[in-house]
């Protein structure tokens, strides 16, 4: 067990001390001593002041006094491979106005997934409160604030962040922990490193407000193996998609500004470039079944490459007066296709789109492997081609409440529900199910179902899928059947051996086989974590 950093409390009116001058004084009744200390691993904490913010706990604890007050007006250090500046297990911990500095170094599961070498890491059903606090991380592997388990909460605000280094995220959240984020600025500057991150277990992520900014290669703004709600914020990326989402997971937009460039590949499993990526790696990550992405209001500007991009999984886009912009004259606005991931022939997107109030420009592409469900409603609009090559996947139109498809080329489709003056051709011609349509014709269809073999399992009335035998994204927790199948793209050399275990709350950093303080083995992946190409993270290239 690695040796931790202890403000000792000494209360001055419990023990008959008199006050000791300006410096560290108690007035009797709550002010307090706090000791300065440093520790043999390099955790440095200089002197600071005691605020009157008190927390719910009156524990005597590294953090706040005796009667609940939150730490304030300190820099607290920690260079030691693996360590943290500031570590929360199982307590309430309050900080404000502090300043946290984190170099040293880790690599792997134990900093990815269990919390290892972050900056400030809560873990064991902790609480830990966070305002007006400046995080500054160079290690790599050093993610600067990381919740990790169930019942575990984080609430960070009026912060900044700044990490340097490669696999270093700015708020990250695995095994069902829970953070909450208001009035942020954060900038991450290395390779695979997202400003709002999860990993393996997931957990529920909320952002209001603030500023997310990252520049490295494979660091969208957003990774999502999690919930993730953000709203009223700005989000830029500068080389990577602006938003990941893998698997069974989520992220929720509403009124925030994202501008993504991706212009840099963090492999060779795809050739394109997008805003926003959904996908299914099969690493083992994210559980298996359907991802949603949703937009309302805001606005996304797309920089280079396509709008939407989705592989290897069943998702559903819903979109709802976003003003979404592809200044790329070459990017089209949906790509539902095969890549590197998954099992050749079957490794599509089977996608949904729920368009309300919503204008559309731009062109959908849609595989033989992949389908496409796309709903329009209330008065949205619709001006681009499907599948202009005629090599079409399965695809269902669907236009009510007075919305209108305009098309920019001949576009073929399997089925079309619409109502007289719904379609404007505009010279060219609407192929449904090899048949022409007629201008001006009301047409009734149904929508199709998912290809079989992609992520999860297809939902009969919807096309969406369910989810099957998966790794728990809430826990961690591996279930039977969703290994990585080897010799199949996508899959990862290496793989981990499938053991099982309960992931959350382990909060044992010194012991790097992750027991549960039973000797049990609580379920940490062996081996050597290989690379997951596209999204977040790429561990196989030392980013």
């Amino acid at each position: 067990m690695k040796k931790k950093l202890w403000l000792t409390i000494v209360l001055g009116a419990a023990v008959g001390l008199s006050a000791c001058g300006s410096a560290g004084s108690s007035d009797g009744k709550n002010g307090s001593v706090v000791s300065q200390e440093k520790n043999s691993e390099n955790q440095e904490l200089e002197r600071g002041s005691v605020s009157d913010s008190a927390v719910s706990s009156g524990d005597s604890a590294f953090g706040k006094t005796a009667s609940g007050q939150a730490v304030s007006g300190e820099t607290i250090k920690n260079s030691t491979d693996g360590g943290h500046a500031i570590e929360v297990d199982g307590k309430t911990e309050s900080y404000e106005d502090v300043k946290v500095v984190k170099t040293g170094n880790s690599e792997g599961d134990d900093a990815d997934f269990y919390g290892e070498n972050s900056a400030v890491f809560a873990t064991n059903g902790a609480v830990l409160n966070l305002t007006n606090i400046q995080v500054d991380s160079d290690g790599a592997h050093a993610n600067a604030v990381f919740s990790y388990g169930k019942k575990t909460t984080v609430n960070i605000s009026n912060s900044q962040i700044n990490t340097s280094n490669n696999c270093s995220g700015g708020l990250m959240t695995t095994g069902g922990g829970t953070m909450n984020a208001d009035n942020l600025v954060i900038y991450t500057k290395g390779n695979s490193s997202a400003a709002i991150r999860s990993d393996r277990g997931g957990g529920t992520v909320k952002v209001t407000k603030g500023s997310y900014t990252t520049d490295g290669t494979g660091s969208p703004v957003i990774y999502s193996t999690a919930d993730i709600t953000v709203s009223n914020a700005t989000l830029t990326s500068t080389a990577s998609q602006g938003v990941v989402v893998e698997g069974k997971n989520s992220v929720q937009l509403k009124d925030v500004t994202l501008t993504a460039d991706n212009n840099k590949k963090n492999s060779d499993k795809s050739k394109y470039y997008q805003a926003v990526m959904i996908y299914q790696s099969m690493s083992g990550d994210a559980a298996q079944g359907a991802a949603t992405f949703g937009m309302e209001g805001g606005t996304l500007i797309n920089k280079n490459g396509d709008i939407f991009f989705v592989n290897n999984t069943v998702a559903t886009i819903t979109l709802k007066n976003a003003q979404i912009t592809n200044k790329d004259s070459k990017g089209i606005f949906l790509r539902a296709a095969a890549a590197g991931w998954g099992s050749e022939g079957s490794n599509g997107g089977n996608v949904t789109v729920k368009a309300s109030k919503q204008t559309i420009k731009g062109d959908i592409v849609v595989d033989d492997v992949s389908t496409l469900n796309l709903y329009l409603a209330d008065s949205s609009k619709f001006k681009g081609a499907v599948n202009s090559d005629g090599k079409a996947g399965s695809v269902y139109v669907e236009l009510k409440g007075n919305s209108t498809w305009t098309l920019t080329a001949d576009s073929y489709i399997t089925s079309l529900t619409c109502a007289k003056k719904s379609i404007n051709l505009n010279g060219h011609t609407l192929y449904v199910n090899g048949k022409k349509y007629k201008a001006g014709t009301k047409s009734s269809g149904k929508a199709v179902e998912a290809k079989s073999g992609s992520s999860g399992k297809a939902d009969s009335k919807t096309g969406s899928k369910t989810d099957s035998n998966s790794s728990d994204k809430k826990t961690g927790e591996r279930k039977a059947g969703n290994g990585r199948p080897s010799g199949k793209p996508g899959s990862r050399p290496g793989s981990q051996s499938g053991n099982s275990g309960d992931k959350s709350g382990s909060g044992n950093r010194g012991n790097r086989n992750h027991t549960d303080g039973k000797g049990h083995h609580n379920g940490k992946p062996s081996g050597t974590p290989p690379a997951k190409p596209e999204g977040e993270k790429d561990y196989g290239n030392g980013s």
